[in-house]
C-alpha cells in the first residue's frame, strides 16, 4: 500500500515544485550546455529556490537529478525524497545515480550564503566526482528581482573542472553571470540566455480583470500594449 501511494504521490510532488516555480518566479533562464551524462553539479547557494531551479534543469534535460539537502530540511519535507532529494549522509544512492548516468547536485558551500561569497568550499562535490569519474561542473545560480513584479532565476553552466580548481571555477562563472545581469536591460533577459520555464507575468505586462473593472468605473479604458 505504501509503495502504491508513493508511485502516485511522486508526480504530485513534481507538479507542486513546477507550480511553485511558475507562480512565484517570472521565469527561469539558462546559459551554457548542461552535461548529458553523469555529472556532479556544484552550484553556489544564495537562495531557497536554488534546488528547485536545478532539479527542473535536470527534468528538462530528461536526466535524473539528485539534490543533496541538509538533514534538518529533509526531515521537514521528507516527501522530497520521492523526486530525488537525498540527505547529507546518503552517499551510496548518490553514487548509484551517478553510475546510472544521472546528476548529483551538491552545494559545496553547505549553506545559503551571500551571493558574492563562494568559498571556502567543502570537499564533497569534488570527492564524489572523483570517485565516480563524473564531470564536476560549476554552476552559477541567481534569483533576482529586476524590472518585473516577480523575481527571475538565472543559471549559467560552466565548463567541467578538476576538484582543486572548483572554487576558482565557481567564482569565475558566478562573476560572468553577474556581469551578464548588469549588462542587460531590466526588462529583457541577458544575451545568450534561453527560457527554460516561463513564469508569472507582471501586472505591467497584462491588464487583469481588476484593472479593467477599475478603469471602467472611472470611465476609462484599459488597453494591453
Amino acid at each position: 500500500m505504501i509503495a502504491w501511494n508513493r508511485r502516485w504521490i511522486a508526480p504530485l510532488v513534481r507538479w507542486s515544485i513546477r507550480r511553485d516555480l511558475r507562480t512565484h518566479l517570472a521565469g527561469v533562464w539558462v546559459r551554457g550546455t548542461p552535461p548529458r551524462g553523469a555529472a556532479v553539479l556544484a552550484p553556489n547557494h544564495a537562495s531557497w529556490w536554488d534546488g528547485y531551479v536545478l532539479v527542473e534543469l535536470g527534468w528538462s534535460a530528461r536526466l535524473p537529478a539528485q539534490v543533496m539537502m541538509t538533514d534538518a530540511q529533509l526531515a521537514r519535507f521528507p516527501f522530497l525524497r520521492l523526486v530525488g532529494a537525498v540527505g547529507q549522509r546518503d552517499v551510496r544512492p548518490v553514487r548509484r545515480g551517478l553510475r546510472s548516468g544521472g546528476w548529483a547536485v551538491v552545494f559545496p558551500s553547505g549553506e545559503i550564503r551571500h551571493p558574492a561569497q563562494v568559498g571556502p568550499l567543502q570537499p564533497g562535490a569534488a570527492w564524489l566526482a572523483g570517485k565516480e569519474r563524473a564531470a564536476l561542473v560549476p554552476v552559477a545560480v541567481r534569483v533576482v528581482l529586476r524590472g518585473a513584479q516577480w523575481p527571475e532565476a538565472f543559471v549559467r553552466v560552466g565548463d567541467p573542472c578538476a576538484g582543486p580548481e572548483l572554487e576558482a571555477a565557481l567564482e569565475h562563472v558566478l562573476a560572468a553571470l553577474e556581469a551578464d545581469l548588469r549588462a542587460a536591460p531590466a526588462g529583457l533577459p541577458p544575451a545568450g540566455y534561453r527560457l527554460l520555464m516561463p513564469g508569472r507575468e507582471s501586472r505591467h505586462d497584462r491588464v487583469d480583470l481588476a484593472s479593467r473593472v477599475l478603469a471602467r468605473l472611472a470611465g476609462m479604458r484599459a488597453r494591453d500594449s
